[in-house]
């Protein structure tokens, strides 16, 4: 895990530049940094920057920028089945100097060309500066783990880890855009993904599973070498889904384990991040730590949970209580190191956690993300799946499952009714919670239509492969990957694992929801593994937080920052309709959401300005 940036272009940054640049990405890659340049041809120069974190092969010789013969790569991210293909290249015959990833990467490239991605299992963003053939080659994993930001001028582009990098090379700054702010504002998180769109004008982001190839005299178009192709097997048994699963998500932990420093674990109260940290510490013998965030409030607090599985495994542990002390410095301070607002309390409270890992000197972390969008786990997805199996023989016990079961936790009214879907296969309305209501609180209205991406013709699958690429997942990566360098830690997500998802969206929608509980097959998978305290319950509380657990919002001191009548935010909201929800306690999960939104967009701006 590193931090990289670089440019091609006719107007090259200086050395000042470069190391204003490099100095920035010192949280990335705290172990080692420098850059290179290389003569593009046709008065064209690139430059390629590294700041590294040592996690495989620490010996200095697998710094970067990383060459062999006329190839240089600048690279972050982990191939994790870096060892197969080390081995298949040995085996043909390709020396090797080092045992890291990175080397093993380029020789990839340097034996497949630009098809090499096709090859790899792993998290990455990377640019290969190709002397030969003088082509610069960007690309990006397949679920956009790794972020890679783009800034295209007149003179070249610039590309990077962080919009702070480009903006450093450039020697220039960003200015924010604000349609994108009021889009976080009234729509939420889930907004964000669905158009190109930054929180700076003119920055982009690499998309997952793009290529982009510059160079000899253009900037090319960024281009997809891989997209989704759910394909469901009627034929497969419930037994054949539990067993394919269970090979598939041990062997996505099994490589993910690959390293030369010790290993920490996030630890919830739930399923996904439970079964990760049982399978590494009993199927695969690792020894490991768990760090979990506590929460007073009881709609979010997972502690017996929590407790539960570290009982069973018998690991070190560590409870991370949330401090309503020093709350806003502390929102300041990852709203700049973001370069953005804060999706969600969720990412402030992750960020805690971050910090206890980085504390206890720990240098990769392990998250159960994506574990809902594999194999079910939102309360939309049991009314999806009740229509799904609307023709099943067995519908009335997946109906019967569903009210004895489900029905009771589910807070929001709009999904209590099990013939939503049925009725009205459109309906999305609960995915922009609340919208009407906040759209009360802009000083000029904004709105705009849900859209869904058309993944395939089955509404389940469809509205999860939507939440994988568009909604939940590119938000929750691209703040793990931030809170997780603010404290130069890596990152690894198991159930973002593509031989992982290829079966999981091919097991019939029968087998994914079962007698009231979604991820049923996951749940089965884990059997003799994971407890079956955690294993069986039913409740999701999610890992969440209320804003009233992160803020008091009635102290003077927060008031009168907030409410400053200068700032700029009071341009786009109203300041007397957001001063009475200061006065909300405990805040709705909407309203909730949205406090917490006015409050990054009006840091964000302060800082922008």
């Amino acid at each position: 895990m590193c931090g990289i940036a670089g440019y091609w272009g006719s107007s090259p940054p200086g050395d000042p530049a470069v190391e204003r640049t490099l100095d920035l990405m010192r949280r990335r890659g705290p172990d080692d940094r420098r850059a290179c340049r290389a003569d593009a041809g046709n008065g064209r120069q690139v430059c390629l920057l590294h700041a590294r974190l040592r996690i495989i092969d620490l010996d200095a010789r697998a710094n970067q920028p990383f060459t062999i013969g006329s190839t240089t790569i600048v690279y972050n991210g982990e191939i994790y089945n870096y060892v197969e293909l080390r081995e298949q290249l040995e085996a043909e015959g390709v020396a090797f100097r080092t045992t890291s990833d990175t080397e093993v990467l380029l020789q990839c490239y340097r034996r497949y060309g630009e098809d090499c991605v096709r090859y790899f299992e792993g998290m990455w963003s990377f640019a290969i500066w190709d002397a030969d053939r003088r082509v610069l080659f960007l690309s990006r994993d397949r679920f956009a783990e790794k972020p890679m930001y783009l800034r295209q001028t007149p003179h070249g582009l610039y590309f990077g880890s962080e919009p702070k990098f480009l903006a450093a090379l450039a020697e220039t700054r960003f200015s924010p855009n604000i349609r994108h702010l009021r889009r976080y504002l009234a729509h939420g998180y889930k907004s964000l993904y669905k158009a190109d769109d930054t929180f700076f004008e003119g920055v982009t982001e690499l998309r997952y599973a793009e290529n982009l190839t510059v160079g000899p005299d253009r900037v090319g178009t960024p281009r997809k070498y891989w997209s989704p192709a759910p394909a469901v097997d009627p034929s497969m048994t419930l037994e054949d889904a539990i067993d394919g699963t269970r090979a598939r998500l041990l062997e996505s932990v099994r490589i993910r384990l690959r390293s030369d420093v010790p290993l920490a674990f996030c630890l919830s109260g739930g399923v996904d991040s439970a079964a990760l940290v049982s399978i590494a510490a009993k199927a695969h013998g690792c020894r490991l730590e768990t760090f979990s965030i506590i929460d007073d409030d009881e709609r979010y607090n997972e502690e017996e949970n929590i407790l539960a599985t570290v009982r069973d495994v018998g690991c070190a542990h560590r409870l991370v209580h949330i401090p309503k002390q020093e709350a806003l410095p502390r929102l300041v301070d990852l709203v700049s190191y973001h370069d953005a607002p804060i999706a969600t309390p969720t990412y402030y409270v992750h960020s805690l956690l971050s910090q206890a890992m980085h504390d206890s000197g720990y240098r990769v972390a392990f998250s159960g993300t994506s574990a809902d969008e594999l194999f079910t786990g939102y309360y939309d997805h049991f009314l999806l799946h009740l229509n799904a199996v609307r023709g099943d023989a067995e519908y009335p016990s997946y109906l019967d499952a569903w009210q004895r079961h489900t029905a009771t936790f589910v807070r929001n009214p709009l999904l209590k009714n099990p013939n939503l879907y049925a009725e009205r296969p459109t309906f999305r309305d609960h995915i922009y919670d609340g919208r009407a209501e906040i759209a009360a609180y802009f000083v000029e209205p904004f709105d705009e239509p849900f859209t869904e991406h058309p993944f395939t013709s089955d509404l389940l699958r469809n509205r999860m492969l939507n939440e994988l690429f568009h909604e939940a997942t590119p938000v929750i990566l691209h703040e793990d990957d931030l809170n997780s360098m603010r404290y130069s830690i890596e990152n690894r997500s198991p159930y973002l694992d593509t031989r992982l998802m290829d079966f999981a969206y091919s097991i019939p929608a029968q087998h994914l929801i079962r007698d009231g509980y979604a991820k049923a097959v996951l749940r089965d998978a884990v059997k003799g593994i994971l407890n079956d305290r955690v294993r069986l319950d039913r409740r999701k509380k999610g890992f969440n937080a209320s804003i009233n657990s992160l803020v008091d919002l009635r102290s003077p001191e927060v008031r009168s920052y907030l409410l400053d009548p200068t700032a700029r935010i009071f341009e786009l909201i109203r300041r007397d309709r957001i001063a009475a929800l200061f006065d909300v306690c405990p805040a709705p999960n909407h309203v909730s959401k949205f406090l917490f939104a006015f409050m990054n967009a009006r840091i964000f701006l302060e800082q922008a300005a």
